[in-house]
């Protein structure tokens, strides 16, 4: 079977790392990656040998700064079987018209609206929802962190009441536009916060409350999950549920903290230090009164990459089992 062709439009945090995690899946080619600067960014993709596409009045810009374009967007689309749009948010939505144009299936990430594609995908938990379908949105990282855990938990438990607050990074460890800052910032003031309805677009079922605060660090977010079960059950059960999941890691020996995480990532020789798993630390699961209590790290520059490869996966029913999708894409990546 000829592999599936797939275009990334924006090659920031995500896309770079979408392109990246594209070109080692055997399934897979990437045709091109579009940018519409010549930055330090578009200059590392032509040096990877990856194609590059730019806006029609962006191509004189470009070959001024000594990058040679393939072509336009639209060139670039034409060529495709899917697209995966890593624009920054809000400005998704507005390619939405060029991919239909062209018949070329599409992915949006988080920082779109449901509305958008009408399928917000999270691979272990709602993979056959995205087999076929044209338009699918990839859930932000927080909400792809919680239905990690919710889902497995959900299905083997019965999930009454989710409370989760959510300690977020202030800005990307290279944003100069959002941080640093030397605050505590509600996230928003006006409570709960958008994360519960979101995950609510994959698990329509789940009765959960979100609230959310910036800290002032750059490295990851961190989660206190707080669940009311259906059925009676021990730290131990739940520990033994979560150790199930691909895509979650237990830490402890001795990391306490988010940065010790980071530094694990790196000692791993991950590249770009990513850590595309949630990382629970065992020891914080705990019953309490008969609620479930635990703490989880979420890296949010990464843990959304996988979760696009599957989605590309469902999309183009070239795998319509999701384990076997995630196997597939963990083995790849390295997970």
């Amino acid at each position: 079977m000829s592999k599936v062709k797939v275009a990334i439009n924006g090659y920031g945090t995500i896309g770079k790392r979408v392109a990246d995690a594209v070109i080692l899946q055997d399934d897979m080619q990437l045709v091109g990656i579009a940018k519409t600067r010549p930055n330090f960014e578009t200059v590392m993709a032509r040096d990877k040998g990856f194609d590059v596409y730019t806006l029609p009045d962006r191509i004189s810009t470009m070959k001024d700064a000594g990058i040679e374009v393939v072509g336009t967007i639209d060139d670039m689309v034409g060529n495709a079987d899917v697209v995966v749009d890593c624009t920054p948010g809000g400005v998704g939505e507005k390619n939405k018209a060029i991919y239909e144009n062209a018949g070329v299936k599409a992915i949006w990430q988080g920082g779109e609206k449901h509305e958008l594609a009408g399928c917000s995908f999270n691979a272990e938990t709602n993979y056959e929802e995205a087999l076929g379908r044209d338009l699918v949105r990839v859930v932000s990282c927080n909400t792809t962190g919680l239905c990690r855990v919710i889902s497995p938990l959900d299905i083997e438990f019965g999930v009454k009441k989710a409370r989760v607050t959510l300690m977020r990074r202030a800005a990307d460890p290279g944003d100069i536009k959002n941080g640093p800052i030397n605050a505590i910032v509600p996230s928003p003031i006006k409570l709960p916060s958008h994360h519960g309805p979101d995950v609510k677009t994959v698990m329509p079922h789940i009765d959960i409350s979100t609230t959310a605060v910036k800290l002032p660090t750059t490295l990851m977010h961190l989660h206190t999950i707080n669940l009311e079960l259906d059925k009676e059950c021990s730290a131990e059960d739940v520990e033994a549920v979560l150790s199930e999941q691909s895509r979650v890691r237990f830490v402890g020996q001795g990391i306490t903290s988010t940065a010790e995480i980071m530094e694990l990532a790196r000692d791993m020789d991950r590249p770009r230090s990513d850590m595309w798993e949630n990382c629970i630390w065992n020891e914080s699961i705990t019953i309490y009164e008969g609620e479930l209590y635990f703490f989880q790290a979420i890296h949010q520059e990464s843990d959304v990459i996988p979760e696009n490869i599957d989605a590309i996966r469902a999309m183009m029913e070239i795998e319509n089992n999701g384990e076997r999708s995630v196997a597939k894409t963990n083995k790849a990546m390295g997970i």
